[in-house]
């Protein structure tokens, strides 16, 4: 992503610290950022703080003299991508929502020429005051953004809504915010990561995928505004923001939650690897090793997104095809066989485990090889051509000839 000029506001919670490590994780990223620290902010982390973590003067006082027109309630957000405020007291929240102009901070904010975010931090009944939600109602309808709030326990021994998001997660949900919304009001139902076949009562077949590649799709298309439901084999990945998730473990546990969360989907995506075989002779208990060999049975597995793909009125679909030689040919010919208006190619060898990926992607216009690079920016390239795709043909029309 681009670098990003964001003016970061800080004001009077606890959560203020948390503010520092945000302040340092956009850096890392590559952003501009300038800190404006309110009176009751300063309480908390010092404006020495900021300037350290950020390499930019910090501003504190609706009269500072540094500008040369004595106007840094205006100068700071000209060419700004973003003011964010957090933490983001009740009381900040209370004089955005009713335009009230008392400090450098909500003064800049009203004569603001970029998008505004908020990330609420207050104890859980400041958090459901009504006033408070009242509040909070009317800037969302004045179109800012809310992030969170999280819930758990709170400074105060408390537990419950309130906490201020992680700064980790703030920045993902700043990331998707600068995503364009390709895919808005569009529903994705997405699967990933490896299934497991059942042997016995400790033991199973599966394979080396991590899931890594599979929710890198599933964040990329929440951050092109999807409404995204993500179906995971056994993988410790962390669910993408607001996602919802559905755990399996079988090719078969996947096959019926997928036919579940069928009905209303727009784009299915089937990143998962799925194992091609299950074990007939499962056994119950343990098997005891001996000196015997073993032998299993094994029988084919269904075809999940083939499943899906024959369907008379099936969503838009696109598959993922590993392969460890012969990529492309391998792959064109799965994608005509399941008749896919697009199929992801990658080789097994870069893929599986790893952080970042190469892959190429076909259609009915051909070849199209995306840079290796970490798998998100890859998902985000892949997420922006399939909504394209899905444009210019729907679901049903966008089959492969």
């Amino acid at each position: 992503m681009k670098q990003k000029r964001i003016v970061l506001g800080v004001t009077g919670g606890i959560a203020a610290y948390k503010a520092a490590e945000l302040t340092r994780l956009m850096v890392k990223a590559g952003w501009d950022v300038h800190v404006v620290l309110s009176a009751a902010g300063a309480q908390f982390v010092t404006a020495t703080t900021f300037q350290a973590l950020s390499g930019n003067p910090v501003f504190t006082d609706q009269w500072d003299a540094r500008p040369a027109n004595s106007m840094a309630h205006i100068n700071l957000t000209r060419g700004a991508d973003a003011v964010l405020v957090a933490p983001a007291t009740a009381d900040v929240l209370a004089k955005l929502a009713h335009g009230l102009c008392d400090d450098l901070l909500t003064t800049l904010i009203a004569a603001r020429d970029c998008p505004l975010l908020l990330a609420p931090a207050m104890n859980r009944q400041m958090w459901e005051n009504p006033p408070n939600r009242r509040n909070v109602a009317q800037l969302r309808a004045d179109g800012v953004a809310v992030l969170g709030p999280a819930a758990g326990e709170q400074a105060c021994g408390e537990v419950g809504e309130g906490r201020m998001l992680e700064p980790a997660q703030i920045m993902e949900r700043l990331e998707a915010f600068f995503q364009p919304k390709l895919l808005a009001g569009r529903r994705v139902l997405l699967t990933a990561g490896p299934t497991f076949e059942r042997i016995d009562a400790v033991r199973g077949i599966t394979n080396s995928s991590s899931g890594k590649m599979g929710f890198a799709v599933a964040r990329a298309a929440w951050e092109a505004g999807a409404d995204v439901t993500l179906i995971a084999g056994e993988t410790a990945q962390p669910t993408p923001p607001d996602c919802r998730r559905i755990d399996v473990r079988s090719a078969q546990d996947m096959l019926a939650a997928v036919e579940r969360e069928l009905d209303g989907t727009d784009i299915f995506i089937a990143v998962a690897a799925v194992a091609d075989y299950y074990v007939l002779n499962q056994s119950e208990h343990k098997i005891k090793k001996d000196a015997h060999i073993l032998t299993l049975e094994l029988a084919p597995n269904p075809d999940i997104l083939a499943s899906v793909a024959c369907r008379d009125n099936p969503p838009f679909c696109v598959g993922f095809a590993a392969e460890s030689e012969n990529l492309l040919e391998y792959a064109d010919a799965k994608r005509r066989r399941k008749q896919l208006p697009l199929l992801v190619a990658n080789l097994v060898q870069q893929a599986m485990g790893a952080d970042d990926n190469e892959v190429i992607l076909l259609d009915d216009a051909g070849e199209h090889r995306l840079p290796r690079g970490p798998k998100l920016a890859v998902a985000r390239q892949l997420v922006a051509h399939l909504a394209g795709l899905y444009a210019q043909c729907g679901p049903a029309s966008g089959r492969a000839g």
